[in-house]
């Protein structure tokens, strides 16, 4: 079932508004059995995190392990099954660099199957994650 570039743009919004509330079921719902999220191995949260879980697990060790102020959205592109959206973290030390980065989306079945977050510069997660 290939989804419209509106709809992949709508379940990315709606995902990162779940998990800005801490809706974990509802954003479970939006994933696949089979989900999975890549954190690369040059930050401090590296690993893959598998199943309807994986967000909210991944969610709550980033958190723990910086004080992130706010999640600035500021755009994101689709094509195919595919979306990338671009964010930065801000820390709640204003010292610290705002931390920049894209997550790849993967969708399949109208859910999404993957996320793969690239860092622009993965000291500015390390700089947040010694500071805490």
């Amino acid at each position: 079932m290939t989804m419209s570039a509106e709809a992949i743009e709508q379940l990315v919004d709606d995902l990162y508004t779940a998990t800005g509330e801490g809706d974990w079921d509802r954003a479970a719902a939006m994933l696949t059995d089979d989900f999975f999220i890549t954190e690369a191995e040059t930050v401090p949260m590296a690993g893959v995190y598998r199943g309807e879980n994986a967000l909210k697990d991944l969610y709550i060790k980033v958190m723990g392990m910086m004080d992130v102020a706010a999640l600035d959205r500021v755009q994101t592109t689709v094509g195919g099954d595919y979306a990338v959206t671009i964010l930065s973290f801000r820390f709640k030390d204003p010292a610290l660099a705002p931390a920049e980065l894209c997550e790849l989306y993967r969708f399949r079945d109208g859910k999404v199957c993957e996320i793969r977050p690239y860092y622009f510069n993965p000291r500015t997660v390390e700089a947040a994650c010694a500071a805490k």
